[in-house]
């Protein structure tokens, strides 16, 4: 069962970097990019930017469910920590999109000068690995149901 202070441990980690790996696939074929991402904490999100002529941008939109990590790089085993998530990546339109441009441009503000296509990544699962806790120490959230 997930307790707050393993909520917490999981957005903290999350909120300290910017930068994802999504895995995209479509007819068996899988692939892989990196994005900067600003994370929604109360949506369980992640807003980032790509072009639709990318090809993880076109398969998802003909399979929006991708899967990703955010890992820390380091070579000392007790520090190893990183999430793998899946959840579904579309493109925000409306309101949606109004909060996704906020906190996506309050985050990269650098972004204002380039043309920004947004996406978010609604996170349905994810598998949080932190050795600072014991090694190979694993921390489960799923998205509550809907009912």
């Amino acid at each position: 069962m997930m307790t707050k202070i393993s909520e917490k441990k999981i957005i903290d980690f999350i909120k300290k970097h910017h930068v994802m790996t999504i895995a995209t696939s479509v007819d068996n074929k899988p692939w892989c990019c990196n994005c900067f991402y600003a994370f929604d904490k109360e949506k369980t999100c992640l807003i980032f930017s790509s072009d639709l002529k990318t090809r993880h941008a076109q398969e998802a939109v003909i399979n929006k469910q991708v899967a990703g990590s955010i890992v820390l790089e380091t070579k000392i085993i007790g520090k190893i920590q990183g999430i793998q998530f899946s959840g579904n990546m579309f493109i925000p339109e409306n309101e949606m999109l109004a909060e996704a441009n906020s906190l996506y441009f309050k985050t990269f503000p650098f972004a204002l000068l380039k043309d920004t296509f947004l996406w978010q990544l609604d996170i349905e699962y994810i598998k949080f690995t932190d050795n600072s806790l014991g090694f190979g120490k694993k921390i489960i959230w799923e998205k509550p149901l809907s009912l």
